[in-house]
């Protein structure tokens, strides 16, 4: 049995991503029934085509590209760009930077994460050894809509997190090991703004990534997002929502139906909350106390916490 958790980021995670890695080719009795790593996702900032979450304005070179592609290849971990901007236009496609970002992952082991059907269908002719994976952006909230996405090509279908827990419904998909369930989403259930909220992320981003070529006094504000949403702001804070998908529900529920990917989100999370996420979902529960205190102490020898003496 394969429980596959899709895990973000590329950039700002990679040295928790590669601790939590090396504690589990060390230690993999500390970890739950059959876990194993589906993919890292995200994004090289300042990748113009990523969404779902923004950029910071910084910029990955190319020796640093290469080298998270090959780490995580070499430990059999795919990456999955996040190229899920729906505001692109024609002329976007050529940019040298997300293009560069493909190629130097073009090897039939990795996968990009879609909306745009321009970018789709240029992703399929240019770069014909990603999968593709249909985005949970697309905010496919019907049965029916999933199952046709399910006849196309697609590698796996991130499922709208208004479907979680929805089980007479979910019963009803065809291929339930192509479908990749978002367990914790911070969205209040069935947010209303969710797909404007994604067009937002979208466009800020084309205007990060322009704000990075000129000068401080030329630079564009973002647009401002003030939907006020009632959403939470940590694992905690969800747990009642009716999407909420626990880590016994996975084993119990999610597994014996068929499903065998789960995407947690996160790209943006603090550190601290990166490590109760992972430990809650893929630690077994006599382990987590031990494996937190030893991801507190990675993260302080690597410099990315300090702690202080009182």
């Amino acid at each position: 049995m394969e429980v596959k958790f899709h895990l973000p980021g590329l950039r700002r995670n990679y040295p928790f991503n590669v601790t939590f890695v090396r504690l589990y080719q060390e230690h993999p009795e500390y970890f739950r029934e059959g876990v194993t790593f589906g993919s890292f996702y995200g994004e090289f900032p300042p990748s113009l085509w990523n969404s779902g979450r923004n950029s910071r304005p910084d910029m990955c070179d190319s020796k640093f590209i290469n080298m998270c592609i090959k780490q995580m290849n070499d430990w059999g971990i795919p990456i999955r760009y996040t190229y899920t901007n729906m505001v692109l236009e024609e002329e976007d496609l050529a940019d040298p930077y997300c293009n560069y970002c493909l190629q130097a992952a073009h090897n039939g082991m990795n996968g990009v994460i879609l909306v745009s059907p321009i970018l789709e269908e240029y992703v399929r002719k240019n770069y014909p050894k990603m999968n593709i994976i249909s985005s949970t952006c697309k905010c496919i909230r019907g049965i029916d809509g999933v199952n046709e996405e399910l006849k196309k090509d697609y590698a796996l279908v991130v499922l709208d997190y208004n479907l979680n827990n929805r089980f007479d419904e979910l019963e009803k998909i065809t291929d339930k090991g192509r479908c990749e369930i978002l367990v914790n989403a911070l969205c209040q259930p069935n947010c209303p703004a969710r797909p404007a909220h994604y067009r937002n992320l979208s466009e800020n981003q084309r205007i990060i990534v322009e704000n990075m070529k000129l000068p401080k006094e030329q630079m564009k504000p973002l647009v401002e997002w003030t939907y006020p949403c009632k959403g939470g702001n940590n694992i905690y804070a969800i747990q009642d929502f009716c999407t909420y998908v626990s880590p016994e529900d996975i084993w119990e529920k999610y597994v014996p139906m068929g499903f065998h990917n789960f995407k947690i989100e996160g790209r943006t999370d603090h550190i601290l909350s990166l490590i109760e996420l992972y430990t809650l979902y893929m630690i077994k529960p006599e382990y987590q106390g031990k494996v937190r205190f030893i991801l507190y102490g990675k993260m302080e020898q690597l410099k990315i916490i300090q702690v202080h003496m009182p």
